[in-house]
């Protein structure tokens, strides 16, 4: 019997962007008609693979084929488009397009004089969408579709090109419960036609559901690929964080004085689409961490916390007071600060000195009002250098400038000015050397010393293991609180929606 070549592999991959590994010696395997689910951690390799398969990047080190022939040259698109197509969480549909434009996108026909036959693209593009079995009309604009629509007209075209190997990446990250089960029954019908899929997902009970078999990598490398059906949950969750369950690296630090009063009260909080009946209490000089996905919800409650979103249902109250919801300046009278998701769109003004973007929520402190006494602003920008060790000549520097850890730290810096009651910070060690991440995280604990309450909203471990306790988000809701001896395998588990007792 004729063994079918795998429908792609990827074999002794080694990819490095400058000093970072991003992959060593990995690998995978995918065979015909199946669906592959790829997992693991943040950093584990996951997109820097997606980027080599689709032909975005070429490994320094090893070789990727498609049904046993070597993958085409970078540069020849077309090649790569007729093999593989990713369709990515954020949608590549062009919103001011209809849905026939999308789909044949530098494709169109062209009739007498070299002009674009409209009709013909739309009828092509009706036989395309029914061949495929997805029900939108295809003078659409691709702006009026909801997320499920756009990602059937994302495969649609990728199937178009004669690809039928499929990369979802985080697909069901925005979709509800009704939505996920029609996407997992339109994989299962593609399947049947003989389209092969790689499902990338950080719900691991989605992979027990629609996956036939899994790789996990961890630390850049490939740890195990084994059928779903053979492999216990707790199995994969040991695979994905490399202890088992008996095992804890958690350091300890001093337990929060459970007599202190509260300095943040979240009561039954509500925000359509995105949490439901969220409570959270911590009191002064406690760490609590708020873990999940990207798409539990954990960052959503966070921002809600300073201002940036109003819940539509319960309560935000800091230090005593109800500052007015969605309103990031009564968050911060409150005493609320804030260390954003993404540092270089919410954190900073690029061009902006050193001494100016630490400073921007003080300036009744700099001088008169309307006035700001640049001595006296700059005299608070070296004790704030002083205090987080910023390398920088001087607070005269624009942010931009400085090294990615140093970035944060101002940002950490601005957070703190105004001496907060409740420092809320969301994914804070993100894209940063090793020994900045260290040193931010000694002084989160130096700050909850002091008394500060602090909120870590992060899907990070290394950022949770100095909590006092951990509250665990999934698709929106609290589901699990884990006290201060928390094992990691229990918390990854909880995170991706897994009963390990199942």
């Amino acid at each position: 019997m004729v063994t079918a070549p795998p429908v792609a592999q990827a074999a002794g991959i080694t990819k490095r962007f400058g000093s970072t590994v991003a992959l060593r010696d990995a690998g995978i395997t995918i065979a015909p008609g199946q669906t592959h689910a790829l997992v693991g951690r943040n950093g584990a390799g996951k997109s820097t693979l997606v980027s080599i398969l689709t032909g975005l990047h070429a490994p320094d080190e090893g070789t990727v084929t498609f049904g046993g022939e070597p993958a085409p040259r970078l540069a020849d698109r077309d090649a790569w488009r007729q093999r593989v197509a990713c369709v990515y969480q954020k949608s590549t549909i062009i919103p001011g397009l209809t849905v026939a434009e999308n789909l044949f996108l530098n494709r169109h026909d062209r009739g007498r004089g070299g002009l674009i036959s409209w009709r013909t693209v739309r009828d092509r593009a009706r036989e395309l969408l029914r061949t495929w079995s997805v029900d939108v009309d295809v003078r659409t604009p691709a702006a009026e579709l909801d997320v499920e629509q756009r990602q059937f007209v994302e495969i649609a075209r990728a199937l178009s090109f004669g690809a039928r190997f499929i990369i979802l990446d985080e697909p069901t990250a925005q979709l509800d419960g009704a939505a996920i089960n029609r996407l997992f029954t339109r994989i299962r019908d593609l399947q049947r036609q003989g389209v092969t899929f790689l499902f990338i997902s950080h719900h691991l009970q989605e992979i027990y559901e629609i996956c036939d078999t899994v790789t996990v990598f961890r630390d850049a490398r490939h740890i195990l690929t084994a059928p779903v059906a053979a492999l216990p949950r707790a199995e994969l969750v040991a695979a994905m964080t490399g202890e088992g369950p008996a095992e804890n690296s958690r350091a300890r630090r001093r337990p929060a004085d459970t007599t202190s009063a509260d300095v943040l009260a979240v009561e039954g909080a509500t925000l359509q689409a995105a949490y439901e009946d969220v409570s959270v209490r911590i009191r002064a000089g406690e760490i609590v961490g708020l873990a999940g996905a990207a798409s539990s919800g954990r960052i959503e409650v966070a921002e809600t916390v300073v201002g940036l979103r109003a819940a539509d249902t319960g309560t935000v109250t800091i230090a005593g007071a109800r500052p007015r919801p969605g309103s990031v300046p009564a968050a911060l009278t409150a005493g609320a600060g804030f260390v954003p998701q993404d540092r270089h769109r919410q954190g900073f003004v690029p061009e902006m000195s050193i001494a100016d973007n630490g400073t921007l929520t003080i300036p009744e402190r700099l001088g008169p009002p309307g006035l700001i006494d640049g001595r006296r602003r700059d005299a608070f920008a070296r004790s704030m250098i002083e205090n987080l060790a910023i390398k920088t000549p001087g607070p005269e520097l624009p942010v931009s400038g400085l090294s990615g850890g140093n970035q944060q730290k101002v940002v950490m810096a601005r957070a703190m000015a105004n001496d907060p009651r409740v420092l809320v910070l969301i994914n804070p060690t993100a894209g940063i050397d090793v020994r900045s991440k260290e040193f931010l995280l000694g002084k989160v604990e130096e700050i909850a010393e002091s008394g500060t309450g602090v909120l870590i909203a992060s899907d990070e471990l290394d950022d949770l293991r100095m909590c006092d306790r951990v509250l665990v988000m999934f698709q929106g809701r609290v589901v699990a609180e884990k006290a201060g001896d928390w094992h990691d395998h229990e918390l990854v588990a909880a995170m991706e929606g897994v009963d390990l007792d199942v």
